[in-house]
């Protein structure tokens, strides 16, 4: 290869465009159907397919392959419990007896529950890792989570804190996670009335589920599917944030007035699950208690997700700033409450996996027993790894990746590479 005075002046003018580039502080439009992108490493930080088709709609993207996920979450929940790092080896003891270890390799985060502790060796390789830590009261309540220096993207978060100020995209933003949120809840009603409420149909023709969910034991009343729908068209064309907030509450006590609805009857009534309407802080009934934690796992997994991918989970768009509360996480969950959370508590009661004797109950609260509690954190991760189609882009992925997926795609939409943020609503 002759160093002639051409090859060092194309050296020089390729060195200086990519400092050009990095300083625009905007990402080059994705390569036209490149062969080099499906073997690329960060494909699934890049999504080129996924841009252009947004864009361009002609454009079939590629089916998206992530890297094989074998680590796992580790939850540790007994409250003598003690974790500390032996080589390359999670420890857990109890009372100083050995109880259970993980391989570091195979943790992709580390989820501690009351007083359990962390030794500082354990929490420097998580942090070196970038395996997260998240604290949680000993109900279960998602207190924080520890991270290492975080992400150096900086023009992520100038671009989310830009937006967040320009009341138009957060009402565009607001608007299309609302109407996501209540045409999924009117999906999960559809596909698992079984008919124990006021609108009982005992003649209706059954209606067969599909691939995220099971079959359903009766159809659901039409006027009540009617309302969902009218109430997710009219949350996608409300004209304020205020307005906004009226329809979200309407819709949701209507669903919650036919969550019952959605319970498996059982022959013994000591085993059947109660449901008058949703309550919490704290939860006064069984079925509360696993929406709250349900909701308080999810929570965890959005603001784990946007912290790995450069947003801040605390500056959101819909919900209002307030000190501790993951704002954008509480956003970006909106439309896989149902999707997620409440297919899984009624996964857990209908399958029998949690019965009424895995609670207790105090001073008008109610919270799970600790067996309980580790077979719904069981069920959840089930859910979490359970693989989906995704709407749009017609390619498999899991729940856990799909969250990634979509926080990257808000931060194209921020940014200004795509028009609109595309939410995820099943069919």
């Amino acid at each position: 290869m002759p160093f002639d005075d051409e090859l060092v002046e194309l050296t020089v003018s390729s060195i200086n465009a990519l400092r050009g580039i990095a300083l625009a502080a905007h990402i080059p439009p994705p390569l036209e159907d490149s062969p080099k992108c499906p073997r690329c490493s960060l494909v699934g930080i890049c999504l080129p397919d996924e841009v252009r088709f947004l864009n361009r709609p002609a454009v079939e993207p590629r089916p998206l392959f992530p890297a094989l996920q074998n680590a796992l979450p580790l939850y540790v929940q007994s409250p003598r419990a003690f974790v500390r790092k032996d080589g390359d080896v999670f420890v857990i003891e109890v009372e100083k007896e050995k109880a259970a270890e993980a391989r570091v390799v195979e943790v992709s985060q580390v989820a501690l529950f009351g007083s359990t502790m962390l030794s500082a060796s354990a929490l420097h390789e998580c942090v070196r890792r970038n395996i997260p830590v998240s604290w949680h009261t000993y109900g279960g309540w998602f207190v924080g989570h520890t991270i290492g220096t975080g992400h150096h993207n900086v023009e992520t978060r100038t671009f989310q804190y830009q937006a967040s100020f320009d009341s138009k995209k957060c009402l565009q933003l607001a608007r299309g996670w609302v109407a996501a949120k209540i045409a999924n809840c009117r999906t999960l009603l559809r596909r698992n009335w079984r008919g124990r409420s006021g609108f009982e149909n005992d003649d209706a023709p059954e209606e067969s589920g599909d691939e995220e969910s099971g079959s359903s034991a009766s159809q659901a009343p039409p006027e009540l599917l009617t309302a969902l729908r009218e109430d997710a068209a009219h949350a996608a064309k409300a004209p304020s944030m205020e307005v906004l907030l009226g329809i979200e509450g309407a819709a949701a006590s209507r669903y919650f007035q036919n969550f019952s609805a959605l319970l498996k009857s059982d022959t013994d009534p000591t085993m059947n699950f109660d449901f008058m309407g949703r309550n919490r802080r704290p939860p006064k009934d069984p079925v509360n208690a696993l929406l709250s934690f349900a909701y308080s796992m999810l929570t965890r997994e959005w603001t784990i997700t946007l912290s790995g991918v450069g947003l801040d989970p605390y500056k959101g768009f819909y919900h209002q700033p307030r000190f501790a509360r993951p704002a954008l996480a509480l956003d970006m969950m909106e439309p896989f409450r149902s999707l997620i959370a409440d297919s899984v508590v009624l996964m857990a009661i209908n399958n029998g996996e949690i019965r009424p004797t895995d609670f207790i109950r105090a001073a008008g609260s109610c919270n799970l027993t600790d067996s309980g509690r580790k077979r719904f954190i069981a069920a959840f991760e089930r859910r979490m790894q359970q693989e989906v189609t995704h709407p749009i882009f017609k390619y498999r992925l899991s729940y856990r990746r799909l969250l990634e997926v979509q926080a990257r795609l808000l931060i194209r939409y921020l940014s200004g590479e795509i028009e609109e943020y595309p939410n995820f609503v099943t069919r």
